[in-house]
């Protein structure tokens, strides 16, 4: 180096303290030679000669170690007063730490091999044996001219004292007495003294990019609280919620960095206990606090990780939806409830990263505020489903549009529910539905709720108390085929939202207790994504309560009870679909929002079903004579769609279009199906045509 000025303070700092480890091995080597009884043996140092080791300790200047007017034990350099005023790295890594001053030259006699390889030649040396190039604990108490039998020293090196229990340090041959045992810095330690803020690479997979994120919740009470010293706190939150960016704006907010770490990755590791120590130290290096999601992913299986977070030095908020277990830390946390991103930020948010990733501005059409309104999405979701829309967009080649944008908000659902229902990507809308107008205007209303509940039971609180979720629930009842399924689809098509439907063979068990837990992992799973839950023949599950006569009319009589209270707390929306609506408990009735009756169509709706479902394409005969099959066979909408699809089957094995006599054998068809009998006042004219 040519100047003092010419690098960084920091690092002038720890070289002039290296330099000064240098000079008292410079002294422990000629003291060495003094007393060494045979100075010319060829052998001694295994090789290591006496003039090699003053060659080597005569290249300080060409090493670039600054002089060093006076090096002492305590610490103190030629450090500028500039400097000094604001500390080194050194100097806040021994306050951070609780280091005394022999506990920071120790390190730094253990550091130096890193900063310079000369000395591994010299503790070579030292040691009598150039194969052991680090200090051992005996070396390092010495060169700090402590004596070896000195209780106190010798525990400045214990495992528990803050130089090994802070991971700052490492002993090595634990076989070998005390005193012999290698000391060693690990790599990132070394890597931070010497200017780098690289995160430990054992943590990379571990680590999530949680940031602050303006206009989300208040973080100035949290900052208030863990400026003051406060170590741990737990946010709970709902689906949506905000807990990760609040934690991370106060932590900032209080002056520290933030470290998150994804507890569900660390739960996989296979030596959690050695990830959390390397994120503790990463933390009190850099003066981070950590930022801990989500506590559901260990706190049911892997409890002793909790305990393990929780007794950190550093700031920790751990975040999750669970309520607190006081088993998990020695200290009680401060306990804080995280918001909801609200409607009014959701589209801010996505507007901000959409623009980090695209410079072109937004199309005029596209308001992500009214999107979005459906979907429950925490700011990094947000910001996910706004990286994938514009991904979306530049595959398509074209301009951004709607679609795109609910599409990113759908491909950021978990994958949990897929295993407990079956999902369907809608494919229907509104002009596909033929239904009585009050039918119609209702599932409007249905859809209105459910895209502006943020709204009315967040912001405006219309439904307080009681633990209730901000859900939305209704009942489609109606005999089968009257669109009760396909309506719930046309409700999840245009909020932008998957279909979930709920397959009953996988709730019902026959053990006690056992249907409840399944219908607990179902509403568990649900909350982890944006999507229309759809129970159908929901009288199965969701019927009345009775008289208790046995054990089984008790335990029935529970599991409805289970349904009633979690229906109510569920936060997403719910359908149940029903043939028997008389069966349903009255007081599911009253938890619903909407109660939407399916009436057998009439023949004027019979007549637009009866066209809808043949289609467009599909080739028609001039002898089809739809309205007479609209009024004189009184049937559902599915069993037209089975009937159309029939007779196109038929069509297509005869090669011709559909016909009279093609559909009416799909009638009669679908009257075996049904065990309906074959009557001629419905049949008609056309009763010629049935077959058989």
């Amino acid at each position: 180096m040519t100047s003092r000025d010419a690098v960084d303070p920091d690092l002038c700092h720890l070289l002039a303290r290296a330099a000064a480890v240098e000079r008292r091995i410079r002294h422990a080597v000629e003291l060495r030679r003094s007393s060494d009884p045979d100075p010319d043996d060829d052998f001694r140092g295994l090789y290591l000669t006496d003039e090699n080791i003053v060659r080597l300790l005569d290249e300080a200047g060409a090493r670039g170690f600054p002089a060093l007017e006076e090096p002492l034990a305590g610490g103190e350099s030629s450090v500028a007063p500039a400097e000094e005023e604001t500390g080194s790295r050194l100097d806040r890594l021994a306050r951070e730490f609780g280091l005394t001053a022999l506990d920071t030259e120790i390190l730094l006699i253990a550091l130096v091999p890193d900063l310079d390889d000369r000395f591994e030649a010299f503790y070579g040396y030292l040691n009598d044996d150039v194969s052991r190039r680090r200090p051992s604990i005996g070396m390092a108490l010495g060169l700090c001219g402590v004596a070896l039998s000195d209780p106190a020293a010798r525990a400045r090196l214990a495992a528990g004292a803050p130089l090994r229990a802070g991971g700052l340090l490492l002993a090595e041959d634990l076989n070998r007495p005390f005193l012999s045992r290698a000391l060693r810095v690990p790599d990132r330690v070394a890597a931070h003294l010497l200017g780098d803020d690289a995160p430990d690479p054992r943590l990379a997979d571990l680590l999530a990019p949680w940031q602050a994120v303006p206009g989300v919740g208040d973080p100035a009470p949290l900052a208030g609280v863990l400026a003051d010293g406060v170590r741990l706190a737990y946010l709970s939150e709902d689906q949506g919620g905000a807990g990760t960016a609040l934690a991370a704006s106060a932590l900032t907010r209080a002056g520290r960095g933030v470290l998150g770490l994804d507890l569900a990755r660390l739960a996989e590791d296979p030596s959690p206990a050695e990830a959390v120590s390397a994120l503790v130290r990463e933390a009190r290096l850099t003066g981070a606090g950590l930022v801990c999601a989500p506590l559901d992913a260990v706190s049911r299986e892997r409890p002793g990780l909790l305990r393990l977070l929780t007794a950190t030095p550093v700031p920790t908020v751990l975040v999750g939806r669970a309520p607190w277990d006081a088993s998990w830390s020695v200290a009680p946390p401060l306990l804080l409830h995280a918001p909801r991103v609200e409607p009014s930020a959701r589209g801010a948010l996505w507007r901000d990263a959409y623009r980090l990733r695209e410079d072109a501005p937004l199309p005029p059409a596209i308001a992500p505020d009214r999107l979005l309104a459906p979907f429950l999405l925490t700011p990094e979701q947000i910001t996910g489903a706004a990286r994938s829309a514009a991904q979306a967009a530049r595959l398509a080649g074209g301009e951004l549009t709607a679609d795109h944008v609910r599409r990113g908000a759908r491909a950021q659902n978990a994958a949990g529910l897929d295993r407990l229902a079956r999902r369907i990507e809608p494919a229907v809308t509104w002009d596909d539905l033929v239904l009585l107008p009050d039918t119609h205007t209702q599932l409007r209303e249905l859809t209105a709720r459910a895209r502006h509940r943020d709204r009315v039971l967040g912001e405006w609180g219309m439904r307080p108390g009681g633990g209730r979720g901000r859900g939305v629930s209704a009942l489609f009842a109606g005999d089968s085929g009257t669109g009760k399924t396909m309506s719930a689809e046309v409700i999840a098509a245009d909020l932008g939202l998957d279909l979930y439907t709920v397959d009953l063979a996988t709730v019902i068990d026959k053990y006690v207790g056992e249907t409840e837990k399944n219908l607990e992992r179902i509403f568990t799973e649900a909350a982890g994504v944006n999507g229309v839950l759809l129970f159908d023949e929901a009288d199965a599950i969701f019927g009345k309560r009775s008289d208790v006569k046995d054990a089984h009319d008790r335990y029935a009589n529970v599991e409805s009870a289970y349904l009633l209270q979690r229906m109510e707390s569920f936060d997403g929306l719910a359908i149940l679909a029903t043939n028997l609506r008389a069966n349903l408990d009255d007081a599911f009735t009253r938890r619903l929002d909407l109660v939407i009756d399916f009436p057998v169509p009439d023949p004027e709706q019979r007549l637009l079903l009866w066209d809808r479902c043949l289609g467009r394409t599909l080739p028609r005969g001039t002898d089809l004579d739809l309205p007479f099959c609209a009024e004189n066979f009184e049937l559902a909408g599915g069993n037209i769609r089975s009937i159309a699809v029939t007779a196109a089957y038929l069509a297509a094995d005869t090669g011709g279009a559909v016909t009279m006599e093609t559909v009416i054998h799909a009638i009669q068809r679908e009257y075996q199906k049904l065990g309906r009998l074959t009557l001629a006042s419905e049949f008609g004219p056309y009763l010629g045509l049935v077959q058989g």
